[in-house]
């Protein structure tokens, strides 16, 4: 096999592999769903976060960039994510896996309104309509129908809070981040977090688990949906497009509820599906690029191009005696 033939091949692996990691992340809902009986979430974040970074600075200290700025970035980082990862945690211990995975999703719609907001941008009609079909989704997963109530309490509230702080996460990360430091502020990222988690968990005394299938689910967490998935991205977004990377990491909450029905935590009803299938479209909406957006764009580009072209032509056979060349203008590609 070829050096191109391999490299194809590869190619065609990167979706699968995103796929498994928006599995696995999904099905980190029940997991911890289940460990909240019975560990406080400062505890289950600080020794999980704890594991990840002994394995990540393990397996990465060679690729390491220690200075002074990636050590306040990867602070900063620890300190945004950590405070998402304790609000969705908390969150989940006071609602359900599916609804949780359904809401936390929402950070795609408001990653392009908080970013909108603080530098000025334009936000796209696209988006606009992720966010009307989020809240369609929100009211379908909360509203009991007949019933004239609203599930929505102090689970929902704090995970929603953690989409918002993820949303930030997302923008920052894409200031401060490069390819060069991208496995160092990973590392410093995940150690802040086991700092800022162990933090949160001193109050109350640090309780450790004490059954073996904890252990071994706080192992599977740390292990299998922290320091695999993060190498299963680095490496799948090396080789694919953001556009359909997003749009695959946009299953997430799918996984996350069908995990929590086959286990048998929830039941199906037709409340999961539509508000599931709400959100995920919104994600998916609200991850598109912005020449998607409509053709009409593209048909202006193309208009402009053929338009520069006839001028060009028109004055080549006017001028065709002289040796002047005619420089054409071309508009801006829209695939960039």
């Amino acid at each position: 096999m070829t050096r191109t033939t391999h490299a194809r091949s590869s190619d065609r692996l990167a979706p699968f592999a995103l796929l498994l990691m928006a599995i696995l992340w999904g099905s980190t809902f029940f997991v911890l769903h289940d460990m909240l009986e019975r560990i406080d979430a400062a505890d289950l974040l600080g020794v999980r976060f704890t594991i990840a970074a002994v394995v990540f600075a393990a397996l990465m200290h060679r690729k390491l960039i220690i200075n002074r700025t990636t050590l306040r970035q990867g602070a900063i980082l620890g300190l945004i994510f950590g405070s998402a990862q304790l609000l969705q945690t908390y969150g989940l211990a006071h609602t359900s896996a599916s609804i949780s995975g359904f809401l936390t999703g929402i950070y795609v719609v408001l990653t392009p309104i908080l970013e909108a907001l603080l530098f000025k941008a334009r936000v796209r009609r696209r988006v606009w309509v992720a966010v009307g079909l989020a809240v369609v989704g929100l009211a379908a997963l909360t509203i009991v129908p007949g019933a004239g109530t609203v599930e929505f309490g102090i689970g929902e509230l704090l995970t929603i809070a953690s989409a918002l702080v993820y949303a930030v996460h997302i923008i920052y990360t894409g200031h401060v981040a490069t390819a060069e430091k991208a496995v160092t502020l990973a590392t410093l990222q995940t150690a802040g977090v086991a700092v800022l988690c162990m933090l949160g968990a001193i109050p109350g005394g640090i309780h450790l688990p004490q059954r073996v299938d904890d252990w071994l689910a706080l192992g599977y967490l740390a292990l299998v949906c922290g320091a695999f998935t993060a190498w299963l991205q680095t490496w799948a977004q090396s080789k694919i497009d953001a556009t359909p990377a997003a749009v695959i990491m946009s299953t997430e909450p799918i996984w996350a509820a069908t995990f929590a029905i086959l286990v048998g935590q929830e039941l199906f009803s037709m409340r999961t599906l539509i508000g599931g299938t709400a959100m995920v479209v919104a994600m998916i909406l609200a991850s598109l690029p912005d020449r998607v957006d409509g053709r009409a764009s593209a048909l202006e580009t193309d208009t402009t191009l053929r338009r520069s072209t006839d001028e060009c032509r028109a004055h080549q056979s006017v001028e065709s005696s002289s040796e002047q060349r005619c420089v054409c203008r071309s508009a801006p590609d829209p695939a960039h």
